[in-house]
């Protein structure tokens, strides 16, 4: 009988792919997707469901929730993790989640259908886990959000200290000698990553002795390319004599620049940008991208290195901030101040 190891090897690719092929998940690449279903019609081969769900029920599983379906660095996270979780006697649950979902929700219907030993989440809102996470009781770890005020027991946080990282962004792009900066983000009344982002850039415009007016110079947009793309197009709409923007994560920032060139805009000539997040994709964008880059390979590995020592040791929860770099690219134009 054809297993899902043969699968692999006939393919090439690891178990972890072709498992993700077979479940349908949208975080495979489109060769390997290719190759993988090419082998499974090659075999024949149909994936035993109550078998999977019976080793997942019984085996050592961890489970990961994903707030954003185009997160890019969560995509680099979850890679990263996988690859030290095939190291290991655990294997991975994975869940993508819309980026305004209740994750905590999510996380108590996961404990109870599939009893993983573990949790990590990639993004989350201090709300739901503040009004729901007691019912959570597995060790847990809160991915690149902080968890200190929290004080719950089994829950532990690794991440980037947005609020400092986002100053230094504006910070930037007021040092180039921008006065009329804009700003690219999420609902900050329902996303707790896209609050401490614009609590940063308050601190940096009052820094300059600048007023921050938001109904000005922000506008919401989803982290997905047409998202930021439409939000940029309303930001020029209202304020069209900004000179630079900072947008919440590298995604945001790449709709941006299309939606700017599109009007015949130049980057960085006409208008400067900076994302946020520094995802390989703002390296090799033309022009590349000046960005915060969060350090996603550490961000993963202390996760897990926290998550199984609270599984295997009964250690006490830990809170860790992660040191961001910032990279100035070739989107942010030094201008001549007035």
């Amino acid at each position: 009988m054809v297993t899902i190891k043969d699968i692999a090897r006939e393919s090439g690719y690891s178990v972890s792919t072709v498992s993700r092929v077979l479940n349908h998940r949208s975080d495979v690449s489109p060769d390997a997707k290719q190759k993988i279903e090419e082998v499974v019609a090659k075999f024949n081969f149909v994936p035993n469901n109550n078998a999977k769900h019976l080793k997942q029920n019984n085996s050592k599983s961890i489970g990961v929730l994903v707030k954003g379906i185009s997160n890019m660095l969560f995509a680099s996270i979850v890679e990263e993790i996988q690859r030290m979780i095939e190291k290991t006697e655990y294997t991975l649950v994975v869940s993508y989640l819309d980026e305004d979902a209740d994750e905590v929700e999510q996380a108590i219907l996961l404990c109870r259908e599939r009893k993983p030993l573990g949790l990590l989440f990639l993004g989350g809102n201090p709300d739901y886990f503040e009004r729901e996470f007691a019912g959570v009781d597995v060790p847990s770890v809160l991915v690149t959000n902080r968890a200190n005020q929290m004080k719950f027991q089994n829950l532990s946080s690794v991440a980037t200290d947005d609020i400092a990282a986002a100053r230094c962004a504006v910070d930037a792009l007021f040092d180039a000698g921008h006065e009329k900066i804009g700003i690219l983000g999420g609902d900050f009344t329902k996303s707790y990553t896209s609050y401490q982002r614009f609590a940063g850039c308050r601190e940096s415009f009052a820094a300059h002795g600048a007023a921050l007016d938001a109904d000005r110079c922000y506008e919401k947009s989803r982290f997905s390319f047409d998202s930021a793309y439409r939000g940029m197009e309303r930001l020029v709409t209202k304020f069209p004599d900004v000179t630079a923007v900072f947008a919440m994560s590298d995604v945001t920032a790449i709709g941006a620049i299309r939606a700017l060139r599109d009007r015949g805009l130049r980057v960085p000539e006409d208008i400067s940008v900076i994302g946020f997040d520094g995802t390989t994709l703002a390296e090799y964008y033309n022009p590349k991208l000046a960005t915060i880059k969060q350090q996603y390979q550490t961000l993963a590995s202390r996760s897990i290195e926290i998550l199984f020592g609270q599984i295997e040791l009964k250690k006490e929860p830990v809170h860790e901030i992660v040191p961001f770099e910032f990279v100035s690219g070739e989107s942010i134009r030094v201008v001549e101040r007035g």
